[in-house]
């Protein structure tokens, strides 16, 4: 009883302090803020996980988790806003159907919302849910869970060991063929510190061993809805925060941890931008995750935030902000606005901003959450171009009708612009809570609920063709599966994402997403589906990318020469982003220090060379060599990658001394 009474204070401090922000004042300006580098607290490596035994769930009265107000958003919508790029009719060419479909995780832990993610790699599928996991094979067979998501900390020790908070993230790592989990630990919740707990497999096995990890985010903010994305420089992660207590707004957070030391199970950095000070009015985004190619080299992390004019910014419209990571100097990281694209009109206020909002045959309505872009914000690299796919729920027209805007935008060198968008409303019926992906051959697949007076929620798709007219979904609806019941909860809570990926070949596509096979108050079950758009490889893959590379150590040596003079000697080893090591890399770098000269040498089997000074007079006690740059066939220099285990280097300069 204690705790519930705790929920309904916190969600009254929460609408109180949502109605004391006002609206926005101004669009952002870009400015930089400060960046914090933050340390790992604490890290380890697990037994393997098939010998934990798994935490139990345990389902008792149904904990509601509550969703936090963004700034600003609930609003009116202006006088005459009209969606122009409205489908108001299904595609015509026919759906792709079900490959694979199985049940996921249900509410084996009494509580809502699911919050359903996934992801996919060459033999597994593993899903999260608030607040259980499960990993299964690819035909849905069931290796291990439901379990506690903590089951991962078993013996890890503090808060991401004794807690269990949920929001969960799961993403398969392709570039290292490696998965990570996450969930926040809030141990004296509504009071920091806040914890960002993250597991990363040692191997493509979801079963064997992991790296585990706890970051201390914030002292005092709160680390809500944090959405990971796996990029080659970092795992970065967007959140919500807010202020201890009161839980007030505190604005947007962004943060990127330290991908190579992580899949080594070395101690790990994270940088840390609160966004507050640049403005106040930011939520609600997502980071750019990665399929397929890697990004040009040097390419930093975009992250992207929607924002209707009815939340006070001067037009309906996309905010693009780059996230660039310097790990040789993390606190010179930068996190600025890299464009304001706008769109084509669109209402975000869906019921008013209340959450019993969408139909259902029975019970209760229940939550759109039409206020923020949801999970992912997929990236792609096709050579000529740059793609990021994008998707949030609307009200089409005024109605209370929920649709789905879904975005491609492209930058084909002279930065991002939207290239295709529309509005997907083909009938009456409901459909919300949307994710969206794009496939190695530009075709484009959606997910989302559907409900309405006389459909029980529903898991439904659709898609298009990359050579398909712009902005229209053409292929007819799919579903995964159809819902025989429906929510009877007072809260009218739903999730508040779900998650279509598409990795493990680059054409099938795999959705996750909640439903009811009954009427109850909250027995919500989840189902995975696979499906493929035909056209799928008839397109020529792009060009192979140039593989980027970087000093993964450096270490030096000294000897005495004849004639009172001393030589000095480094060693290099290059790594790739996986952290294999690269042969046949040439290095080549500068002697300074009193002592000016060049040097180059070639990597062995190893990924190792070495470079030697000549004669140094004695006066001169020490000698330091910079990396300037790593070359080879295919190869591209990744500077700000360069690190060095050994900490007596940054990776790109080391000082060797007179012996």
């Amino acid at each position: 009883m204690q705790s519930r009474i705790r929920l309904v204070a916190v969600v009254f401090l929460l609408f109180a302090s949502f109605l004391a922000t006002g609206f926005a004042a101004a669009p952002p300006d870009g400015q930089n803020p400060p960046a914090h580098v933050i340390y790992s607290d604490r890290h380890d490596s697990s037994a393997p996980l098939h010998t934990i035994r798994p935490n139990p769930p345990r389902a008792g009265e149904i904990l509601e988790l509550p969703r936090k107000w963004l700034p600003n958003r609930p609003g009116v919508t202006p006088p005459g806003e009209t969606d122009s790029v409205v489908q108001s009719a299904p595609g015509t060419e026919a759906a792709p159907t079900t490959t694979v479909t199985f049940e996921g995780v249900n509410n084996v832990s009494g509580v809502l919302p699911p919050d359903t993610v996934g992801d996919v790699g060459p033999n597994h599928y593993v899903q999260a849910v608030n607040l259980a996991f499960a990993i299964y094979n690819k035909s849905g067979t069931k290796l291990y869970g439901p379990a506690n998501i903590n089951t991962l900390f078993s013996g890890f020790g503090g808060a991401c060991e004794t807690r269990n908070d949920g929001d969960p993230i799961v993403l398969y790592d392709h570039l290292a063929d490696r998965w990570l989990i996450s969930q926040f630990a809030l141990p004296n919740f509504p009071f920091g510190p806040f914890y960002q707990c993250i597991a990363i497999s040692q191997t493509p096995d979801p079963t064997g061993t992991w790296y585990r990890y706890g970051f201390q985010i914030s002292s005092n903010k709160m680390n809500d809805y944090p959405k990971f994305a796996v990029w080659p420089d970092g795992y970065y992660m967007s959140m919500n925060q807010f202020n201890q207590a009161s839980l007030s707004w505190g604005g947007a957070g962004a943060v990127v941890f330290e991908r190579d030391k992580m899949l080594l199970g070395q101690s790990a950095r994270a940088v840390y931008f609160d966004l507050y000070s640049t403005d106040p009015n930011l939520g609600g985004m997502l980071p750019s995750d990665l399929d397929g190619t890697a990004p040009p080299a040097g390419t930093p992390n975009y992250f992207a935030q929607i924002d209707d004019n009815a939340w006070g910014y001067p037009a309906d419209q996309l905010e693009i902000w780059k996230f660039q990571t310097n790990w040789s100097q993390p606190a010179s990281s930068t996190f600025t606005l890299a464009r304001i694209l706008p769109t084509a009109s669109f209402d975000g206020n869906m019921c008013g901003g209340s959450r019993n909002c969408i139909p259902q045959p029975g019970g209760t309505k229940v939550d759109a959450i039409a206020d923020r872009l949801l999970f992912r914000l997929q990236y792609r690299n096709f050579g000529t171009h740059q793609t990021m796919v994008a998707n949030h729920t609307v009200d089409v027209n005024g109605a209370d009708l929920a649709g789905i805007r879904w975005y491609e935008l492209r930058d084909t060198g002279s930065g991002w612009n939207v290239y295709q968008q529309g509005t997907y409303s083909p009938d009456s019926t409901h459909r919300w809570m949307g994710s969206i992906a794009m496939d190695g051959s530009g075709n484009i697949a959606l997910g989302y609920s559907a409900s309405s007076t006389s459909v029980s929620p529903s898991i439904r798709y659709t898609g298009r063709l990359a050579s398909d007219p712009l902005g229209q979904m053409t292929l007819g609806e799919g579903t995964v599966i159809a819902g025989s019941g429906y929510q009877t909860h007072s809260s009218g809570r739903w999730g508040d994402y779900s998650a279509m990926s598409v990795k493990e070949d680059d054409c099938s596509f795999w959705y996750t997403q909640e439903y009811y096979n009954g009427v109850s108050s909250a027995s919500w079950r989840t189902r995975v589906g696979s499906f493929q758009i035909s056209a799928c490889g008839s397109l020529p893959p792009p060009p192979p990318p140039a593989t980027p590379v970087h000093s993964g150590d450096l270490d030096g040596a000294s000897a005495a020469l004849p004639r009172n003079k001393w030589q000095a000697t480094v060693t290099v080893t290059v790594h790739n982003d996986s952290q294999v090591a690269v042969s046949g890399a040439t290095v080549s770098g500068t002697w300074s220090g009193g002592y000016s000269a060049t040097g180059a040498c070639t990597t062995d089997a190893s990924g190792q060379c070495s470079v030697t000074t000549g004669g140094i007079p004695a006066k001169k006690t020490s000698a330091t060599f910079t990396v300037n740059n790593i070359s080879g066939t295919n190869l591209t220099y990744q500077a700000t990658s360069n690190h060095d285990p050994d900490g007596d280097s940054n990776g790109t300069t080391i000082t060797v001394f007179k012996p």
